[in-house]
């Protein structure tokens, strides 16, 4: 080290302390104010081109996976993911390789470590790729319970039910209509759902058909379904970039001011909902609907950013209106939980509408009272998917309204042919 060589500072070499430079107010002033925005940006349109797609590496196919016997015996094994599981969450894949491992106990051995994913610790949500080697500790498997029980076969009113519901189809992927009331996937006490349907129907369509997405159980509207793993994992990369383009219809009640706007909020689980929801309910104990989701702080434990762009289409002031909603992100009960956050649940919600005070003017004033005629059923409706199809071109998917949501429009003279102005609104 040269002694001689002056030492580098922040300071001048004079050691004087010198203040910061003042901004030139006189630029600024100059300028003009910002003319104002209108409230929706017309979007973009997408690239024509894009960069092709390397085809990936090929793989080391997934060895079979061991029996009860040998899980019990404590073996511990390493699987190989495959290239048609590429992108699917971990406790998905550990359905497909162990459908007799209950939720529970997967969460479980993963908060212990005990899953690994490339020697690193992983949750139930996680992604994972082609390639990948997961280490699979003894499992707890439950053999005997009748709901992990796979259908031998779908019957004739099954297939039959889902041709008469099916939007579109090809090859790879169908889009169908869901109807009011029917769940898209099992829990406690439904015997009937989409998923079970599907699962009955894998032998007729080829490779078992997955889910891409999802919808309420009382949400009406467009489900897309891939008929392969391949398929499945493109389609839920489009979705988790927010390439796909949803808008749904709701009637709510009263009339939004402005009838065009923005909703922002953080949104976080209830107490009972989610896979973690035993370790959340003693903190949320009395804080209101377990089951619903709530509004939350940035920060907050489970609290995630929620956006949703609505528009006015039609009303009848002051009882009700016609919204088009576009949610950017895809949060658990959002339009739901946005309506009710803005002052105008959605009709016919059983969760999220009803928690009017007493001297609330829709319970008052007879001018704003939702007519009987309305029937009370969720009026929300999965109206139109657009996403790039992996296959080639564009999807563009439009459902007809359920027969509860007709009969409302039909009585308040609600054209579907109107302008909708949600198309305006921007992606993001």
């Amino acid at each position: 080290m040269n002694p001689n060589k002056p030492k580098r500072s922040g300071r001048p070499a004079t050691g004087k302390a010198t203040s910061a430079r003042k901004p030139d107010t006189k630029k600024f002033a100059a300028k003009k104010p910002a003319a104002k925005r209108p409230a929706f940006k017309k979007p973009r349109r997408p690239e024509a081109e894009q960069a092709p797609v390397k085809a990936p590496a090929a793989v080391e196919p997934a060895p079979i996976a061991l029996t009860p016997d040998e899980q019990a015996a404590g073996v511990v094994q390493t699987l190989i993911v495959t290239q048609d599981e590429d992108g699917m969450r971990l406790d998905r894949w550990f359905r497909r390789h162990f459908p007799a491992l209950g939720l529970s106990h997967l969460n479980k051995i993963c908060r212990k470590g005990e899953v690994r994913l490339e020697g690193k610790r992983v949750e139930g949500s996680d992604r994972i790729a082609a390639g990948n080697a997961v280490r699979v500790p003894p499992l707890k498997l439950d053999v005997a319970s009748p709901a992990v029980k796979r259908p031998v076969a779908g019957s004739a009113q099954d297939s039959a039910f889902i041709r008469e519901i099916t939007l579109f189809e090809d090859r790879k992927l169908m889009v169908i209509n869901k109807p009011w009331g029917l769940a898209v996937q099992g829990g406690s006490g439904t015997t009937r759902h989409i998923d079970g349907i599907l699962q009955g129907m894998a032998e007729e369509m080829g490779e078992r058909p997955v889910l891409v997405h999802r919808l309420d159980r009382d949400t009406s509207g467009v489900l897309l379904i891939a008929k392969t793993r391949r398929m499945a994992a493109d389609l839920g990369e489009i979705f988790r970039s927010r390439q796909a383009r949803k808008i749904y219809w709701a009637v709510v009640e009263g009339v939004p001011k402005p009838p065009q706007g923005r909703i922002s909020l953080f949104l976080a689980k209830g107490a009972a909902m989610g896979d973690d929801r035993g370790a959340r309910r003693p903190a949320y104990a009395g804080g209101g609907d377990p089951e619903k989701m709530r509004i939350a702080k940035h920060g907050e434990h489970d609290a995630q950013h929620s956006l949703t762009y609505y528009a006015t289409v039609d009303k009848v002031a002051p009882r009700l209106a016609w919204l088009s909603m576009k949610p950017v992100t895809g949060r658990t009960h959002q339009l739901r939980a946005h309506a009710e956050a803005i002052g105008h649940p959605i009709i016919g919600d059983p969760k999220y509408h009803g928690n009017m005070a007493a001297n609330d003017p829709r319970r008052t004033d007879p001018l704003r009272a939702i007519p009987a005629g309305v029937e009370s059923k969720l009026h929300l409706l999965a109206r139109r998917l657009i996403i790039p199809n992996p296959s080639g071109g564009t999807l563009d998917v439009v459902a007809p309204l359920p027969p509860h949501m007709k009969r409302t429009f039909d009585m308040f003279g609600f054209d579907i042919a109107q302008y909708d102005p949600i198309m305006d609104a921007p992606e993001e």
